[in-house]
C-alpha cells in the first residue's frame, strides 16, 4: 500500500506544472492544491501533511478519502501531531491498532462540503457555537475568535483552521493546528 501511495504522489508531483490552479485556491505548505484533484492526491504533495496522509495510509482509509464525497476534512499538519508523542504516534500507526487510529482520523471528516463562509453562517445561526457531527462519531464546537473558525474535540482540546477553503473535486479541506481525539482519548 505504501509503495503504491509513493507511486501515486510522485505521479501527480509530475503532472502539477501541467494541471490547472484554481484561481483562488490556497496552497498548503507552498505545494499548490489543485481543485480538480481529490484530497488524497492533493494532500499527498504538502509537505506538511506527511505525518498525516501517512496516517491515513495506516488508518487504510486512502480509498474513502479518494471516493466521490463530498467531504470536508479539518486535516492536521506535521506539527500539529508533532504534539502528541512519538512513541503514542508510533503505536497508533501500528496495524494492531487500525480501529483506533481509524476513529482518530475520522473525527477530522464531515460528510458534506462546507466552506468557511458556511461554517461562519453556521456559527452565527447558532448564537456563537456550532455543533458540527464528525463521521467518526465526535460532535465538535466550531466557534469563531477574531475572524478564525476554532474546533473543540470532545476532550477540550482546541484546533484552529490555519489555512481554509482548500477546494477539492470531492470536497474541501481546512488545514489545523491540532489533532483531534475523540472522547476520553489524552492527547
Amino acid at each position: 500500500m505504501t509503495k503504491t501511495f509513493t507511486a501515486l504522489a510522485a505521479a501527480l508531483a509530475a503532472t502539477v506544472g501541467t494541471t490547472a490552479v484554481a484561481q483562488d485556491n490556497p496552497t498548503v505548505g507552498g505545494a499548490p492544491m489543485m481543485a480538480d484533484m481529490t484530497i488524497v492526491e492533493n494532500a499527498s504533495m504538502a509537505p506538511n501533511l506527511t505525518t498525516l496522509v501517512a496516517a491515513v495510509q495506516a488508518a487504510d482509509l486512502v480509498d474513502t478519502l479518494a471516493s466521490d464525497g463530498p467531504f470536508t476534512v479539518f486535516a492536521p499538519t506535521n506539527d500539529a501531531f508533532g504534539e502528541i508523542s512519538q512513541a503514542s504516534l508510533e503505536t497508533l500507526l501500528m496495524p494492531e491498532n487500525q480501529a483506533t487510529l481509524q476513529q482518530i482520523l475520522t473525527c477530522h471528516v464531515v460528510a458534506a462540503e462546507a466552506f468557511s463562509g458556511a461554517i461562519a453562517g453556521m456559527i452565527s445561526d447558532d448564537g456563537g457555537a456550532h455543533p458540527v457531527e464528525t463521521v467518526g462519531g465526535c460532535t465538535l464546537t466550531a466557534t469563531m475568535d477574531g475572524g478564525m473558525i476554532r474546533l473543540a474535540d470532545e476532550n477540550g482540546r482546541v484546533a484552529t483552521v490555519t489555512v481554509a477553503d482548500v477546494d477539492q473535486s470531492n470536497g474541501v479541506v481546512h488545514v489545523i493546528d491540532r489533532v483531534i481525539l475523540p472522547e476520553g482519548f489524552a492527547g
